[in-house]
């Protein structure tokens, strides 16, 4: 393509040298310390399924009746078999891991280096460290066979569109992504079903990959469902979308 005359210079361009050579330096490291995220999580994560994400605001403390009723689904769903990943911090996450913690399943926290809000909670049984915000979401989604989103700000909304936009574009397998708190959940859920469809941002039927689900029994039982009726074809599905070339 043309560029109609405009300067576009390259760094190797650049007349300090000196610069130049230090610019590449930094991003060469940053691209390592990339890898190296994606290695560890590979290492510790890639053999944990089945597993669950949870997600939620930092900010909600214990005695928020949130709180609680994350810690009583992340306990039903680790008794039941599943491993349950977390942000690692405090609020939501905390009471995820909580949950997990105590029940029969390995709680994971996915700890990311923030200049505030963000410290480790103590209920982790694996325990990793990101610098960088997109190799943690990865993480998230690829060791992931549900997600279950309580009330959260940008970060939770961050993570659930990811979610929702990876499964619609088939860059991941499909997953059920259930909304807890049916109150809080109640406007976001009526733009997309009337704002986003109606002008046709998205198709009717990507509504449903949304659930919204308040008893934890439930909660349970809809994942639990979604995965045996996946399973009855032939367990294979799994490995034939691992080795199709799938993002995720």
């Amino acid at each position: 393509m043309e560029q109609r005359g405009k300067n576009v210079p390259r760094l190797r361009e650049v007349g300090d040298i000196e610069r130049a050579t230090a610019k590449k330096a930094r991003e060469s490291w940053h691209v390592l310390t990339i890898m190296a995220e994606f290695i560890e999580s590979t290492e510790r994560l890639s053999e944990l399924r089945p597993a669950v994400s949870i997600f939620g605001s930092a900010r909600i403390r214990p005695d928020n009746p949130h709180y609680q009723l994350c810690v009583e689904i992340a306990r039903l769903i680790s008794d039941a078999g599943y491993a349950v990943i977390s942000g690692g911090g405090p609020g939501i996450m905390e009471a995820a891991n909580k949950g997990a913690y105590e029940g029969a399943s390995p709680s994971v926290g996915l700890n990311i280096e923030l200049p505030h809000e963000q410290h480790g909670n103590a209920w982790q049984d694996i325990s990793l460290s990101f610098r960088h915000f997109f190799a943690r979401k990865v993480a998230f989604v690829k060791y992931a066979d549900a997600y279950v989103v309580l009330p959260g700000g940008f970060g939770t909304l961050d993570e659930l569109t990811e979610a929702l936009t990876l499964m619609q574009t088939g860059k991941s397998r499909m997953m059920p992504v259930i909304l807890v708190g049916s109150q809080f959940w109640a406007g976001l859920v009526d733009w997309i079903k009337t704002r986003l469809v109606d002008d046709g941002m998205i198709s009717p039927k990507d509504v449903n990959l949304l659930q919204v689900i308040d008893e934890p029994a439930e909660v349970l039982a809809a994942i639990q469902k979604f995965h045996a009726e996946k399973a009855k074809p032939a367990e294979t599905q799994q490995e034939a979308e691992r080795q199709s070339g799938m993002y995720l």
